[in-house]
């Protein structure tokens, strides 16, 4: 009989279609056998990316989910699906060998049966932690960085709004158009991380949206000038606030729509008279529509953090059975940065 792996992995109880709480994650446990078979390949799990989109995908239905296959429904009691860096246990691919690091769709769990077709590339560290490779080096850096240079058109002195700027995205896509030249503001769900995005990111200002009762009026208060580039990540009151304070030919770049996910906000209603007469645009994008400029952000990311010249902010939980806190602790605002869960070290 084939040697077994014991396997622990997070599954949904059932759909989810509020706010997310721990008590809707089960932790599963099944028997793995280390004898890849033709095409497979095994994989221990190192650390995966755990992002507020998922819940989209744990919803009994929602327009998503028929969008891209990464977005399709997560199926109650079935692994869930990640961005994630392991190591490889056993393969029946000749790209890939036992003890070589990989990177790609792997699982909330201490290991993933990787069949062919689906996503798994060889990972070169390039000397860097393992984690930044699904934080600012995975796709959270893409979106920001295909984001802001290909959807936004930055030109340098533009002013520039990001909304959740603490976040996974958002902190990236500050410290690009700060690099890049031009005035950043961010908003932030807490005076700490307001300090944070204007003393350790270098912001030129930060303001706390949960103590503005008129979002149109702080916005107009921060940007004297109006706003050139809008890069959201919140959707509701703050999209038609950036919207109400857009400069003529504004660009507005939605990544996401976090404020929305859970059915508690109100959706956002745009006042498409300023739209029109302002001619602004506003486009949705994925991480991977910009996969053509991915060599591009992996060296020039890659240069700035070893430079020095970019932060790096991760929320790190350790184990299983840290996840579906981890996950739920998103829609509180808990991360600071990327949250990754660190599944095992070696």
């Amino acid at each position: 009989m084939a040697e077994q792996l014991r396997n622990r992995f997070v599954a949904l109880k059932s759909h989810v279609n509020g706010e997310p709480t721990e008590s809707d994650f089960d932790i599963k446990t099944e028997s793995i056998a280390v004898a890849a078979r033709s095409g497979e390949v095994i994989v221990k799990t190192l650390c995966v990316s755990v992002d507020p989109y998922q819940l989209n995908r744990m919803k009994a239905n929602c327009s998503s989910q028929a969008a891209i296959g990464f977005a399709a429904a997560i199926p109650p009691g079935q692994a869930i699906d990640t961005y994630g860096v392991g190591r490889v246990v056993a393969s029946g691919r000749a790209e890939f060998s036992k003890d070589e690091l990989v990177i790609g769709l792997l699982s909330w769990g201490e290991y993933t049966v990787v069949e062919q077709g689906r996503l798994l590339n060889k990972l070169d560290p390039m000397g860097l932690p393992l984690h930044y490779h699904v934080g600012p080096l995975g796709f959270s850096g893409l979106a920001a960085y295909g984001g802001f240079f290909e959807v936004c058109n930055p030109k340098k002195g533009e002013s520039v709004f990001v909304s959740t700027a603490s976040g996974s995205v958002g902190s990236l896509v500050g410290q690009y158009a700060k690099l890049f030249g031009c005035r950043v503001v961010g908003s932030a769900g807490s005076q700490s991380k307001v300090d944070l995005l204007k003393q350790k990111l270098g912001f030129d200002d930060a303001f706390n949206y949960k103590d503005e009762t008129d979002l149109k009026s702080a916005l107009k208060r921060h940007f004297p000038d109006g706003i050139d580039i809008y890069f959201d990540n919140v959707g509701g009151e703050m999209l038609e606030a950036a919207i109400a304070n857009m400069n003529t030919y504004g660009r507005v770049a939605v990544c996401g729509a976090i404020s929305e996910y859970t059915g508690g906000g109100r959706k956002a209603a745009l006042e498409l008279l300023d739209v029109v007469y302002k001619r602004i645009t506003v486009q949705g994008f994925l991480a991977a529509d910009h996969l053509k400029c991915y060599p591009d952000f992996i060296s020039s990311t890659a240069e700035y953090i070893n430079a020095g010249k970019m932060e790096v902010l991760c929320s790190i939980s350790h184990g299983v059975d840290s996840i579906p806190g981890a996950f739920v602790g998103l829609f509180r605002g808990d991360n600071i940065g990327k949250m990754v869960v660190k599944i095992s070290d070696k």
